[in-house]
């Protein structure tokens, strides 16, 4: 007779969700979600390739954005394959290894996004506060080191989450998760075991990064604008103010539903489920659409560069 220990247990997959209540009519929910993956995807795309090939682009805040659209197609690819299964085949089950390596992806590239912005934010700091030294401060060599450092810093910060989680005993029945796609947050809850140190991991993380990127930023622009207000006439004022209006709407559309996701995960328990699914899609879906839009209109070099990307490609 063989004897199984019971008194660990980790399920073999976990099931995921869609948007809660509204399961009748997944068909048609995917219809929008497809096309905004495929925006996303699209728009991300078309502006790495206008950067590359277009030789005035190649400058420290067009590379800059360049890292911003890659990360956008990274968040993008990370959460798209399960969404859609389940909206599109009600393909529900995600292996508990393939959802661990989601969610490191997924939490490791909206890292690299907070990280990007804020490069971005020093970026503009030092075009608009030191624009003579602006060429000799970020050279290409620096603008390197800071995507090397920005890339290790995402992978050491979420490096522990998996082991963290793979140490857990889990419940049998709690396998249901609120999203379609794998949360730390979301995951370590299924789990019949104490996670403190789950929930202190979670916490320091958010704030090593996504908050102090956040400080970090909003500094940033409290130095830009006192620079701005020393220059002598308005029309320099709203010069320099308007090269920054992309990036401060890209910084917006990021942390406002940051925020809110981390917020409802740790005291919104009592709001609706369909809730906690639609705060969760306009975090991971929305700022990956609207940046190269947001990007493609405020920035008439880049928009140039599109049209004339789109233009070749017509003709060839």
């Amino acid at each position: 007779q063989t004897y199984v220990n019971i008194s660990f247990f980790q399920p073999h997959a976990f099931l995921m969700i869609g948007i809660p209540g509204l399961e009748a009519v997944h068909g048609w929910i995917s219809i929008p979600f497809s096309f905004m993956y495929t925006v996303a995807l699209t728009g991300n795309c078309v502006i790495l390739l206008a950067v590359t090939r277009t030789p005035s682009l190649h400058q420290p805040m067009y590379y800059f954005l360049s890292m911003l659209a890659l990360t956008d197609v990274g968040l993008t690819l990370s959460t798209l394959p399960t969404t859609l299964a389940v909206l599109w085949f009600d393909h529900r089950l995600i292996g508990f290894n393939a959802c661990l390596v989601q969610m490191f992806f997924l939490h490791s590239f909206s890292v690299v996004e907070s990280s990007v912005l804020l490069a971005m934010s020093f970026d503009r700091f030092v075009a608009i506060s030191n624009p003579l030294r602006y060429a000799a401060v970020l050279t290409n060599n620096v603008i390197t080191r800071i995507g090397m450092a920005i890339v290790a810093r995402a992978t050491v910060s979420l490096f522990p989450g998996p082991f963290l989680l793979k140490r857990l005993n889990f419940c049998p029945g709690k396998i249901l998760l609120s999203h379609s796609f794998c949360f730390h947050a979301d995951v370590m809850k299924r789990a019949c075991a104490d996670i403190t140190v789950n929930i202190l991991y979670g916490l320091y993380v958010v704030l090593s990064t996504v908050g102090i990127d956040s400080l970090l930023i909003v500094l940033s622009y409290s130095l830009i604008l006192h620079t701005v207000m020393g220059l002598a006439s308005p029309r320099e004022r709203a010069q320099a103010l308007n090269t920054c209006v992309s990036h401060i709407l890209a910084v917006l559309i990021f942390y406002i539903p940051v925020i809110g996701v981390s917020m409802i995960h740790r005291f919104g328990r009592h709001l609706p489920h369909m809730v906690h699914a639609l705060i969760a899609y306009v975090y991971l879906v929305v700022p990956p659409v609207l940046n190269p839009i947001i990007y493609s209109v405020k920035s008439k070099p880049i928009r140039e560069a599109m049209l004339r990307l789109l233009r070749e490609k017509r003709q060839g």
